[in-house]
């Protein structure tokens, strides 16, 4: 569904990215893990057109992304939970969820994919009415992803979904994405919680100081000696 060819990203003079391949197949999940600053961030941006890549291409089911503009890419099936969140805290929790199919017309399929919301997380159903930015961090994280859901993506992007949050509500998240994925969504993750990333995924990346230094199944990257001791903190 998604796939990223020799990709390079520059700030300034800083080589972020470097020569970065890989690929998402659809209705899998897809890990990338590294430490901070490692350029995972960077690349999602740049999927979803929030960072223009200096060189390298970008296909989402056979098109080319690169150069579309963030909101073009929405209408293209790409949905990207950024880190952080980013929900707009000054309005209700029912107000975040309208801007998430802000470019969708039939008002009688949002209102479906508002009940699906709102079956998954009762309590944004309670507190539809409540300003976002008074839920808690857990909440406001799924607030985040139900927003994204509501554009009917075919590919969704989360990037450290589990950031910030007690443990209880970091399982909850993570049950979300596995469920998400059953229903045959599509997941490209970026994840602090190794563990729960390798355990959760179908692929995996590893990418250190802007490089792809290892990939493979999962599973596998879960067992090796060298991610273990670097990231699993054995």
């Amino acid at each position: 569904m998604l796939r990223v060819t020799d990709l390079n990203i520059f700030y300034q003079r800083v080589h972020a990215v470097q020569n970065v391949s890989l690929a998402v197949p659809a209705g899998q999940i897809v890990t990338l893990i590294g430490a901070n600053g490692a350029g995972k961030t960077s690349i999602l941006k740049a999927i979803s057109g929030l960072v223009r890549p200096t060189s390298g291409a970008i296909e989402f089911a056979g098109e080319s992304v690169v150069g579309m503009s963030p909101h073009d890419v929405v209408h293209r099936g790409i949905s990207h939970v950024p880190e952080g969140r980013r929900i707009f805290p000054n309005l209700t929790v029912m107000e975040n969820l309208r801007l998430g199919a802000y470019h969708r017309g039939n008002h009688k399929e949002l209102g479906e994919d508002l009940a699906k919301v709102f079956h998954r997380f009762p309590v944004l159903h309670h507190r539809r009415s409540q300003g976002a930015g008074t839920l808690s961090g857990g909440e406001q994280q799924m607030l985040a992803i139900s927003r994204a859901m509501v554009s009917r993506p075919r590919l969704l992007i989360l990037d450290e979904p589990s950031l910030g949050l007690a443990p209880v509500m970091v399982d909850a998240v993570f049950d979300v994405i596995q469920s998400l994925n059953q229903e045959g969504m599509t997941v490209l993750l970026v994840e602090q919680n190794a563990t729960m990333a390798l355990e959760l995924a179908h692929h995996a990346y590893v990418l250190e100081t802007g490089r792809i230094s290892m990939a493979g199944p999962a599973a596998e990257l879960l067992n090796d000696s060298r991610v273990k001791q670097a990231y699993l903190g054995e």
